[in-house]
């Protein structure tokens, strides 16, 4: 167990960090004197080291799996010394900027983030030459043999930001530098009055639109302090373009040979770089030539996508390679001019800004999906980072073929490859120049602290809500794993119900608390489901109050929609991917990303007559629909999401948040926890700190470790018997019926047999019911601890089943044994007569057979999965009221397969065996002592006239066990005399 840190924010956000937490497992965490190392962690799934032979990584000997960013680290020295001896090298215009924008009597002081990243670009450019010795940065080039003939590499440089450490004020900063000194001086190639930037989505490019400076006072330079007054006419020369990546998709025509050009084939190439084929058609031959690849571009007007997979001879020589293309209507050119004519006209020697530039870097050649583990969990989200990787940085090519890119600046959280670049998958880009990471936010106070799972009332030393999705699939049944499709939802939400109603409990304590303050914003819990099915059946629990039969009734209403009020939405990747790129296909897709654009939003901003100013297109939908003008996203409480929330979805709000999903990587953690972590409130305290704002978080597991390996499955050994049955033993045959289940033909009276009733005790240490929480951190392993930051607390169950009363537990329980008793029994008998009768076993059961152990309460039961079980039980236990004229149970035999016999045995093994004397079959199996001792005491025994063990036979006794059908399988299967005779 971790040891509480009790001063998680130790270092004003605008001054650089000198001093940082120490954590190691087991031991008291240390507070030291100056700033943390750059270092990541290599993923828990990446089974290679990284190359580190560009230098810009380096192992590291004090930290397991840990890599020092070297060049960072080279930078960061570098430009403290530069900053100390006053910018040497830099112009006359830079200086001035520069001084602004580190004044201390600022009305809004700048982050240390953002000074940094800004200055660690401006010394790359401008310092003199002897601060610059031994820097040198990789360039983003391809593997030489795909390259095309006319490509060029051209320069990147990315700036590793946590969240909310205000990246969009550092293109804003780079953007006025860039223009400014281009403006004064013409003839000076290192700047660029031509700015490109480019982002995810239309959420994120509206947004950026203030760092266009035809805005005037309205622009981030001015709201911001960024620029003197004075120079903002000069800064309004310049040029500014925001768009998406999406508008690089070139515009496709209709088809290559008998292909459609949208389905993507692979194509193969041999050594002589000629077209072998397209798909399993030979569509390019001519004659008795191949076309080239050069050749089919040029004629066809296609691009390679990216290479696949390549074949080598022993030499290394390229023998062939399957490569992936489409055939477009546009060229180049036509492509370049239609993105930046505009805008920025013929303009060249472009600046380009990559905002969440982690989505831009190419395909390594050969890598395949089939030989790298998934980072997100899921195909669907690693082909969405493909394709945006793609398209994003191919464009970024034809921009830089067209009219020359002097140098793109990449921000992102996470600048790492996320997909298909063979052993690099995850690793940092090698261009990678600036880090203040997420641990290095959190104790400057620039984001919340996000608190996991610590521990919880079980044994174990990691807490069950700290990685919620392992937990539960832990628990799955062989028949709830779906095949493929993976666990079925109301089997998962079956035991997430669990952390999922702590942690709402949790939130409307906070719901309730927030009630109190001037601001009338509502927190925000995150759900972030693996896939569409599972997303949908969460959203009905909670928003709906629909619910399977296995669960019971949701019990937090401020969650439900209900009156015709929204307070829960489900967002699908559907709708994310349709409005990234303003192709929604209907009014309600763009009303969501109006809604998700808006949460936390209490008012549109307003112009100086003090009219709303209603994004694009808002007025008019709101208008179609008959729908309020207020911002849509408002009164949002809670948001059910598939995937990761694309990033750009920014409200401050976000309190809670919970993962039912598979997290392969750091990376998809700190994106998802990121969706909360930005701060509502930036005042400084009488320390010259900001205070502590926390973010709840179940279920994302910060935790870097790499997968055990798993060794090799042992051969089995070879069968030795051949158990069957013996022809010349026919008298010992025994037949027996195949039960599917059981008949209750009742027509009014049931009731149970106390005496044979099972009790169902609540078991706290496989349920947590109470977890404390601490604020995160990565220990020397790059596991996480809930040492620091944050001051611990204790989260319950409790406020979850406020102002639940037994009485009301129990008519739910009733209403639901009602239902699966009528839907599973062959009876005339009504709801209204059933269910009396049922509600006063149900209140028996649970006042006299629940067992209610310390730190639990007898309310619990009415929570899945004891709820699950509480009717269960009961339906096995209801029977005809044979005293009151009943009939009795019956079984309920198999359609399909005729009744077994002994006669069906004939099976192979290489256990231990016993002979047999009144058996039928020849041997029984020894499985275990016991069974093999039975054997023997039954074969003997005067009274049995013929005996069997179940082996092969498939002799089962159906029985409902979990929410689903199982079999009890009996060891043997024995037919005896009675002392009748009989």
């Amino acid at each position: 167990m971790s040891i509480e840190v009790t001063q998680p924010i130790l270092v004003s956000p605008y001054e650089e960090p000198d001093k940082h937490w120490y954590i190691q497992r087991g031991e008291t965490p240390r507070q030291l004197e100056g700033r943390r190392a750059s270092f990541v962690f290599r993923p828990r799934n990446q089974t290679e080291d990284w190359d580190v032979s560009d230098g810009t990584l380096a192992r590291m000997r004090d930290y397991e799996n840990a890599y020092e960013m070297v060049l960072v680290m080279r930078l960061r020295d570098a430009v403290g010394r530069w900053r100390d001896d006053g910018y040497p090298g830099v112009t006359r215009t830079t200086r001035e900027l520069l001084d602004l924008w580190r004044r201390r009597d600022r009305q809004q002081r700048l982050f240390f983030a953002q000074v940094e990243a800004a200055e660690t670009i401006v010394f790359i450019r401008e310092a003199r030459a002897d601060y610059l010795q031994g820097i040198e940065i990789p360039r983003d080039e391809p593997a030489a043999e795909f390259r095309a003939p006319d490509f060029a590499a051209w320069t990147r440089y990315a700036c590793k930001m946590a969240t909310g450490s205000g990246k969009t004020t550092v293109m804003a900063m780079l953007a006025a530098w860039s223009i400014l000194n281009k403006v004064t001086n013409r003839g000076d190639g290192r700047f660029s009055d031509a700015v490109l930037v480019i982002c995810p989505n239309i959420t994120i490019r509206d947004r950026l639109r203030e760092l266009d400076p035809a805005a005037g006072d309205a622009s981030l330079y001015r709201t911001r302090d960024l620029v003197p007054p004075h120079m903002m006419p000069l800064l309004a020369r310049g040029r500014v373009l925001v768009t998406n990546w999406h508008v690089f998709e070139p515009l496709e025509m209709g088809r290559v040979g008998d292909t459609s050009s949208r389905v993507v084939k692979k194509g193969v190439i041999d050594e002589r770089n000629e077209i072998i084929h397209i798909g399993e058609r030979n569509t390019t031959a001519r004659g008795k030539r191949y076309l080239t690849l050069d050749e089919f571009q040029k004629q066809a007007d296609a691009q390679v996508l990216f290479v696949k997979s390549e074949n080598r001879d022993e030499s290394g020589k390229l023998i062939s390679a399957a490569v992936y293309f489409r055939r477009y209507i546009e060229s180049d050119t036509a492509l370049v001019e239609r993105v930046l004519g505009r805008e920025l006209g013929k303009k060249q020697n472009i600046l380009v800004l990559n905002d969440e530039a982690h989505h831009a870097y190419r395909i390594h050649p050969g890598s395949d999906e089939s030989d790298e583990e998934s980072l997100s969990g899921t195909a669907a989200d690693d082909e969405q980072m493909i394709q945006e990787a793609t398209v994003w940085i191919s464009g970024l090519d034809r921009v830089h073929a067209a009219r020359r890119i002097n140098f793109a600046v990449d921000l992102s959280a996470t600048p790492y490859f996320l997909a298909r670049a063979g052993r690099d998958t995850a690793r940092p880009f090698p261009w990678t120049v600036s880090d203040f990471g997420l641990v290095d936010a959190i104790e400057s106070g620039l984001v919340k602290i996000p608190q996991l799972a610590a521990t919880d009332t079980t044994a174990d030393e990691r807490a069950k809500y700290f990685n919620v999705w392992d937990w539960v699939k832990e628990k799955l049944t062989a028949t709830e794993r779906e095949r493929g499709a993976g666990p079925k939802p109301e089997a998962v939400l079956k035991h997430a119900a669990q952390p999922i109603s702590m942690l709402a409990g949790d939130w409307k304590q906070e719901f309730e608390r927030w009630r109190e303050r001037e601001d009338k914003r509502p927190p925000v819990m995150i759900i972030v489901c693996k896939d569409i099915r599972l997303a949908k059946a969460v959203h009905e629990w909670i928003a709906e109050g629909r619910q399977p039969v296995e669960l019971p009734k949701f019990e937090i209403e401020e969650l439900r929609n209900a009156d015709g009020k929204i307070n829960t939405i489900r967002v699908d990747t559907k709708v994310v991917a349709e409005s990234d790129s303003e192709g929604a296909k209907s009014d309600e897709v763009r009303w969501m990303r109006f809604t998700l654009d808006t949460v936390g939003k209490l008012e549109w901003p307003r112009d100086r007559q003090g009219r709303a100013i209603y994004p694009t297109g808002f007025e008019e939908l709101a208008e179609k629909l008959g729908r309020e003008h207020h911002p849509p996203g408002r009164d949002i409480r809670c948001i059910v999401s598939v995937g990761m929330l694309t990033e750009g979805w920014d409200a401050t709000t976000v309190t809670h948040i919970l993962g039912l999903r598979p997290f392969m990587s750091q990376l998809l953690c700190e994106q998802v926890v990121g969706r909360g972590l930005r701060r509502a409130s930036y005042e400084v305290g009488e320390n010259g700190l900001f205070s502590e704002e926390l973010a709840q978080v179940f279920g994302v597991p910060f935790e870097i470790v790499p997968f055990k390996g798993k060794g090799d499955r042992p051969t089995p050994a070879p069968k030795r018997f051949h158990v069957k049955a013996l022809e010349a033993r026919a008298e010992f045959e025994i037949r027996f019926p195949r039960v599917e289940g059981y008949t209750q033909a009742v027509k009014s009276r049931v009731t149970v047999n106390w005496a044979k009733m099972p009790r169902l005790a609540l078991k706290p240490g496989e349920y947590p019911t109470l977890v404390d929480v601490n604020g995160f951190t990565l220990d020397s392993a790059g596991r996480a601890v809930g040492a620091i930051p944050g001051t611990a607390r204790e989260m319950t169950i409790d406020p979850y089943f406020e102002g639940m009363r037994i009485q009301r537990g129990v008519f739910q329980m009733a209403s639901a044994l009602t239902k699966n008793y009528l839907a599973q029994r062959n009876t005339t008998v009504s709801a209204h007569m059933l269910f009396p009768q049922l509600e006063a076993i149900c209140r028996r059961f649970v006042n006299e057979y629940v067992v209610v152990p310390p730190k639990t309460e007898r309310v619990h039961v009415f929570q899945a999965p004891y709820y699950t079980w509480a009717v269960e039980i009961l339906l096995q236990q209801i029977q005809p009221d044979t005293s009151a004229g009943e009939s009795v149970e019956l079984p309920r035999l198999e359609a399909l397969r005729q009744e077994g016999s002994t006669s069906d045995v004939d099976f192979w093994t290489s256990k231990d065996v016993r002979d047999t004397k009144k058996s039928h079959v020849n041997y029984t199996v020894r499985d275990s002592g016991w069974e093999s001792e039975a054997a023997g005491y039954i074969d003997r025994h005067a009274s049995v006239v013929a005996f069997v063990k179940n082996a092969g036979l498939g002799f089962a006794i159906p029985y409902m066990h979990n929410g689903e059908m199982h079999d009890f399988m009996p060891d043997f299967i024995v037919r005896v005399r009675a002392t009748n005779g009989d």
